[in-house]
């Protein structure tokens, strides 16, 4: 997600890497011109927050060394870096770019597992000239969720002659990741995403509930060995050795 407008100002990639312009703005570089993104409307917010939550929770349950990142920025040319809704890499990329000063970048040669954008009023950048630049660097897969038309765009295999292959998925369907098949996502739930503070509500009343399951289980095999110590101590009160029965 950007503006469309870019300033008249040139930079080159390591001035734009320690840029500071307007306080809570974010700039995205594309050849040589600073583009501000626009503010994110509140269901974007929402999208990004629910993808990334899930996208780590996947990662930990798979024991897969990704994370997935915000305002991370990916340079896709000389003089060119976007700023993708959510990116997922390797942490060991991650911490690479993590030990250079200045903003937070995964340089060229530092290839995102995923990228996704989700769209803004300025969606000819995501489908049309970001889908360019993603395919030049070889990002294995690029994910599009369009709110207004409902619909997500999965991109995979971008080393094709015409780029990404493309595979839509709408509402009434599962999304089907090429890189993570066993990550399992509704359109619908994507497009209307729920609170992640309630989705971390739910997992820790279950997990409480199997906690407690787990204790009264446990009680009852304690109640159930005591019952026998004492039957077996009752025996031998009456002479009887309890092994031999």
């Amino acid at each position: 997600m950007s503006r469309s407008v870019a300033s008249t100002e040139t930079l080159t990639f390591e001035e734009y890497r320690f840029y500071q312009g307007e306080p809570d703005v974010l700039y995205e570089l594309f050849r040589g011109h600073l583009i501000p993104m626009a503010t994110p409307t509140a269901l974007h917010t929402r999208i990004c927050d629910f993808l990334v939550y899930k996208l780590k929770f996947y990662f930990a349950d798979q024991n897969l060394p990704l994370i997935a990142l915000t305002t991370t920025g990916v340079r896709t040319e000389v003089d060119s870096s976007r700023i993708p809704d959510v990116v997922v890499c390797t942490s060991a990329l991650w911490e690479q770019a993590c030990t250079r000063p200045g903003s937070g970048i995964l340089d060229l040669g530092e290839v995102p597992t995923l990228v996704v954008e989700v769209t803004s009023d300025n969606w000819r950048e995501d489908y049309i000239r970001k889908r360019a630049e993603y395919a030049l660097i070889d990002i294995p897969e690029y994910l599009i969720v369009d709110s207004n038309k409902e619909r997500i765009w999965v991109l995979s295999h971008p080393e094709g002659e015409e780029g990404y292959q493309r595979e839509e998925f709408t509402r009434g369907q599962e999304l089907k990741l090429v890189q993570f098949p066993g990550l399992v996502l509704s359109v619908d739930t994507i497009l209307s995403p729920p609170l992640v503070e309630d989705l971390i509500r739910e997992e820790q009343a279950q997990r409480r509930q199997l906690e407690q399951q787990v204790d009264e289980a446990r009680q009852r095999a304690d109640e159930e060995r005591q019952r026998a110590e004492r039957l077996a101590a009752r025996l031998r009160e009456m002479g009887v050795n309890p092994d031999d029965i």
